[in-house]
């Protein structure tokens, strides 16, 4: 009975992802839940699997790569999410575990996954980080920046991106940081919007989220101080 917490977390983050939907008259279908296993083992994973999620999100190559093969190997149709930051050097390794990957965020980075999407063949979903409030400890491109650097991963590297990804200010409202997100994926043609984490999820969905990256609301608090998803 120890894990069913897990299960249980997932079980309310749903109802909570399905009444903010009908409240926006959206089919719940069209948000993508990604729960965020940073820092959990396979014994907390796998009642999450077992209840019927999906998609999971880590922060960190090194330790996605210590956890999710056999996982993997247990499970199939699984979907890994990066939702943290990625230095370049890990970009093979990336390439290669991940189905979607959401910190893009300069051309050295775009650079190199264009070089092991060439070399692997594999081609995962690619989301722009934007650094909506121009905090300076975080990474993301800057909103009167995203056009251009969208534009450069496209015509100067071939890479495809699909969506932004947000992190708002922690002191801050959401809303407004999920609005400029919206606005600037709707004028560069973008469908995919990550963002909302345990905090926030319902008013990221009221913004157009199709994705939502939630660690704490479904797992429990972590071992690390750090801000989590």
């Amino acid at each position: 009975m120890e894990n069913m917490k897990e299960a249980s977390g997932l079980l309310t983050v749903r109802a909570e992802i399905a009444r903010a939907c009908r409240e926006m008259g959206r089919d719940p279908a069209s948000v993508t839940l990604i729960a965020v296993a940073k820092t959990f083992g396979s014994e907390a994973i796998e009642p999450v699997i077992a209840a019927g999620q999906r998609a999971f999100g880590e922060n960190r190559v090194r330790e996605a790569k210590t956890k999710w093969p056999p996982l993997l190997a247990r499970h199939a149709g699984l979907e890994l999410h990066l939702v943290g930051s990625l230095q370049s050097n890990k970009a093979r390794d990336a390439v290669a575990l991940f189905d979607a990957i959401h910190s893009v965020d300069r051309e050295s980075l775009a650079q190199a996954l264009a070089k092991e999407i060439a070399r692997q063949g594999r081609r995962p979903l690619l989301f722009a980080e934007v650094n909506t409030g121009a905090e300076p400890q975080k990474s993301g491109v800057l909103p009167q920046d995203t056009d251009g650097f969208i534009a450069a991963c496209r015509d100067r590297y071939g890479l495809v991106i699909s969506g932004l990804m947000c992190i708002p200010p922690i002191e801050e409202a959401a809303a407004p940081h999920f609005a400029l997100t919206a606005e600037i994926a709707r004028r560069n043609g973008l469908k995919l919007l990550s963002m909302g984490m345990s905090a926030d999820f319902p008013t990221a969905i009221a913004f157009g989220a199709t994705h939502v990256r939630v660690g704490t609301a479904i797992f429990g608090l972590r071992k690390s101080t750090s801000t989590s998803p």
